[in-house]
């Protein structure tokens, strides 16, 4: 063997050989259970982030899983064409070289280049979902733009319209001035700016008072519809209906009575813009108001009449202004006109686009729908009966508060890249759903009797609408191999991040359940299980940014340490719930444990470990060997246990357990008086064994650390097959209770008595005798078969009973016997009684000021919570070092 393992030349050599040999592609088996997985397509302008790092590793520890387990696993990859970020790189690339805009160049030139682009340099994340390690099925390798997955998205565009489930409205957006088109929700970034409360007085029409309300942005004061009062707000009650005169726009409006406004805030008034605001927009429905837009793709004030009765509001000088200047002009024309009553200065929640940006503009506009509502009703159902299940099973609450009070979801975008709208429209504005023109044409000949001219819908769709379908139209769907469809789908898992639930989740819920039905018809959920993994944060529990100059890269880590270690690190940590701490201590922690698991290898090489053919882990005699199957197949126990109900920090906790602190600690050691013995018979047991065990070893980390296991596998036997296609291993019957039980007692004897010989300062180098009080004759029994280990391990010149404690000894107790090394001239009773009674003191300093710190009220409500539980950790290690201080202190004592 290799002395060392390095994974910078190893990784990619291995993962080739796994690629080549076809082990990512499904078992061709009819009779094996199928596993599918759908990897959540990062956009292919990505790069691979710790949280792509996270997700990817946890999908790739159960695909791994459950191909040793002879499922017929479709791990099944791709990206995603990511509409705005795609396009605002290519943009980005065309300024950068001095090239004409998008516009200047015309829309097919520009599809075009960015398709040219993305053959370039698109997909490079998937590269980087190598290096992890991810086994995915490269050969089935999908992107949403492809052409089968744009045949489906064009199918259920289509459908939907025809089910009335598509349509067309004119509603408010998240509109993006910079890229002048629609985002989504998830595009939107809510920042903390330092703002402003504007209060207006609005006089009443007839002359006998004023109404006062606030605002942050005074520019929508020209778009205002009415001004709302809560019904039983008794300030208000006797001028509801009655009309105020809305300044600078000189139009009447009317005053309302509605819940949103809140007689607790402020004056108890509001001013009402159902074209700039989205709560106003509901209000607005309510009363049958206007909607009245000032502003136009750019969010400057209208030029031309919108047909909203916006343009004839503005003052003719202000026609073009960007809001932001307009904001100004408003604010002091209103204070010329004594109508300025506050500005107050206030912290407000700022919406920005994600990726331009620039403040996002509610804005009312015409785009595509979908009645979501109606879709949810099933997906809802599907998640209350079971048919789908999330883990953490506290994330269907938050499922179920998204759906339940879901919108019409806004599908079209103002953007070139992506599937374009499959309508067109004639020049009286009908509209024509179809899959193709020709399909169109047809409709419109119908509908004219003749051949009319039609123009397609500029607009694209939005990015999450082909995501939605991606369980089942990267299968083939709608009619391509079907046989792939009756096998994967519906899909084993899917494990994503929480913030998406409702974006792609849900989405992909009320898409797959309305698409896809079973033999007798029924709908069919997209995946049985979602798993919903927390936030990496870092070291000290703070989420990563760019601003705080904390972000981890796992590409890094990876060259630094290698992407073993890095995914076991992430495994380790995946509690469900639970936010995942990463540093590069910890990383560094885990590459140990690959050396260490290395360097037992290389123990057992030299010491002739082989499984010999027909070798049967039953037949076993010797109590170490009997138990240290029994560990393996406890360690088995629980690592399926963890991986078939998510808890990936669970198994990877067993298997690490297994690996490091039994069999490394304890196994090889208690070895090698056996491998240096002279009963051969023994001697061929346990390298047997040892070997056998190893094995098994390598088989439950290689989900985990897949590269390092690989290449042991490859190097300590002769294989005729790769460890990702090993069997898992299945060792039923080698649980002993009677061999743990006394390996488990000598084990607890043994670290009694080094941690005895800690505590009371004893010298490394000192033999010392232990006499043993009160043994019963099975404890008796177990000393004299286990003597030479027990002095070999815990330094001892030899082991003896006794019916009483020698004088001057130090004392613990194993059960029912006690256990006692003199320390008679060995250690300077009055040297060490001054060591540990100074440590003590000085312990008892630092307790005192944790507890004076953390007793302050202001420090645990004002410190990061980090900081706090790192003071409470440094407590309770500090009590606990002092409490064996003090025993020991107390044993010299009783001396």
């Amino acid at each position: 063997m290799d002395k060392t393992f390095n994974p910078n030349d190893a990784e990619t050599r291995i993962y080739q050989a796994w690629e080549d040999s076809g082990a990512f592609q499904p078992k061709d088996d009819d009779n094996a259970e199928a596993f599918s997985i759908v990897i959540p397509p990062p956009n292919v302008t990505g790069r691979l982030h710790i949280g792509h790092a996270l997700n990817n590793t946890l999908q790739d520890v159960l695909v791994r899983y459950k191909r040793m387990l002879g499922c017929s696993v479709l791990w099944q990859p791709g990206t995603d064409h990511a509409g705005i970020a795609t396009q605002m790189v290519v943009e980005r690339q065309l300024a950068d070289e001095g090239n004409i805009s998008r516009r200047d160049m015309g829309r097919d030139a520009f599809i075009k280049r960015v398709w040219e682009w993305k053959e370039e340099s698109g997909g490079a994340i998937l590269q980087q979902l190598r290096r992890l390690g991810a086994s995915c099925d490269w050969s089935r390798e999908r992107f949403t733009l492809d052409e089968g997955l744009s045949k489906a998205v064009l199918k259920v565009f289509v459908e939907l319209h025809q089910q009335g489930l598509i349509y067309r409205d004119k509603r408010l957006v998240n509109w993006d001035p910079h890229f002048q088109t629609a985002i989504s929700d998830l595009e939107v970034e809510n920042r903390e700016t330092q703002g402003h409360f504007w209060h207006f007085a609005y006089p009443l029409a007839d002359g006998s008072g004023e109404l006062v309300v606030a605002t942050t942005r005074p520019e929508t004061v020209l778009g205002d519809s009415a001004v709302a009062v809560h019904p039983e707000d008794e300030r208000y009650k006797h001028l509801i209906g009655k009309m105020i005169k809305l300044p600078i726009a000189n139009v009447e409006i009317p005053i309302v009575a509605d819940e949103h406004a809140d007689p607790e805030q402020g004056t108890g008034c509001v001013k009402i813009t159902p074209a700039h605001d989205f709560n106003d927009f509901e209000v607005g429905k309510r009363h049958d108001l206007p909607k009245v837009n000032i502003l136009d793709r750019e969010a400057r004030l209208l030029t031309e009449d919108d047909g909203t009765g916006g343009l004839e509001r503005i003052p003719a000088e202000w026609r073009g202004l960007d809001r932001f200047e307009a904001r100004k002009k408003l604010v002091a024309k209103m204070d010329e006109l004594g109508l300025l009553r506050a500005v107050e200065d206030k912290v407000i929640q700022q919406p920005y686009g994600d990726r331009s940006g620039v403040v996002i503009e509610p804005w009312l506009t015409d785009q595509w729908y979908v009645n979501a509502g109606e879709l949810a009703k099933e997906a809802i159902a599907a998640v209350e009966d079971g048919r789908t299940t999330f883990h953490p099973k506290t994330w269907e609450k938050t499922y179920f508060e998204w759906m339940r009070n879901i919108q019409p979801w806004c599908i079209s975008r103002q953007l070139w890249w992506g599937h374009r709208v499959p309508a067109w429209y004639d020049e009286d504005g009908n509209v024509f759903v179809a899959e193709s023109e020709a399909e169109a044409a047809e409709q419109a000949r119908a509908q004219h009797d003749r051949d009319v001219p039609l123009s397609q819908d500029e607009d694209v769709l939005d990015t999450w609408f082909s995501s939605a379908l991606w369980p089942f139209s990267t299968l083939g769907w709608p009619d391509d191999t079907p046989e792939m469809v009756e096998k994967f789908y519906p899909t084993s898992v899917l494990i994503t991040a929480f913030d998406i639930i409702f974006f792609w989740v849900a989405r992909m819920m009320m898409q797959g359940l309305h698409f896809m039905k079973d033999a007798d018809g029924q709908p069919q959920v997209p995946f049985k299980d979602v798993y919903i993994h927390a936030l990496v944060r870092d070291e000290n529990g703070q989420k990563m940014s760019k601003s705080k100059g904390n972000v981890i890269d796992p590409l890094e880590l990876i060259d630094e340490y290698g992407a073993d270690a890095v995914r076991f690190t992430l495994a380790a940590q995946a509690g469900q719930g639970r936010d995942i701490r990463m540093s590069k201590e910890r990383v560094e922690g885990y590459r140990n444990f690959g050396t260490k698991l290395w360097n037992a290898a290389r123990f057992a090489e030299m010491n002739e470990c082989i499984v010999p053919d027909g070798f049967d882990p039953k037949s076993v005699t010797q109590t170490v060997n009997k138990w240290i199957l029994s560990e393996a197949a406890q360690a088995i126990e629980a690592i399926n246990a963890g991986l078939d109900t998510y808890r990936f920090n669970d198994a990877a906790a067993a298997a690490y357990r297994f690996v490091w602190n039994v069999f490394c600690d304890w196994h090889l050691e208690f070895a090698k008086p056996l491998f240096n013995g002279e009963d051969e018979a023994a001697k061929a047991e346990t390298r047997a064994t040892t070997a056998f065990v190893l094995d098994q070893a390598l088989k439950m980390l290689h989900p985990f650390m897949p590269f390092v296991t690989e290449e042991l596998w490859q190097q300590t036997g002769t294989r005729d097959t790769h460890l990702i296609v090993a069997d898992w291993p299945q060792l039923d019957g080698l649980q002993n209770v009677d061999a743990t039980a006394e390996m488990d007692w000598l084990i607890n004897l043994v670290t009694d008595i080094r941690r005895l010989r800690a505590e009371m300062n004893i010298p490394a180098g000192a033999q010392l005798p232990l006499v043993a009080v009160g043994a019963d004759p099975v404890t008796t029994e177990r000393f004299a078969r286990h003597e030479a280990l027990i002095r070999r391990m815990a330094r001892l010149s030899d082991v003896t009973t006794a019916v009483a404690v020698p004088p001057a000894s130090a004392q613990t107790v194993l059960g029912t016997t006690t256990l006692a090394l003199p320390l008679e001239g060995v250690i300077d009773f009055d040297a060490e009684k001054a060591r540990l009674s100074k440590e003590v003191a000085k312990l008892d300093g630092e307790i005192g000021r944790l507890e004076k710190k953390l007793g302050n009220e202001k420090f645990v409500a004002n410190a990061p919570e980090s900081v706090v539980a790192e003071q409470r950790e440094k407590l309770t290690d500090y009590a606990g070092q002092k409490a064996k201080m003090t025993e020991a202190l107390a044993r010299l004592e009783g001396m």
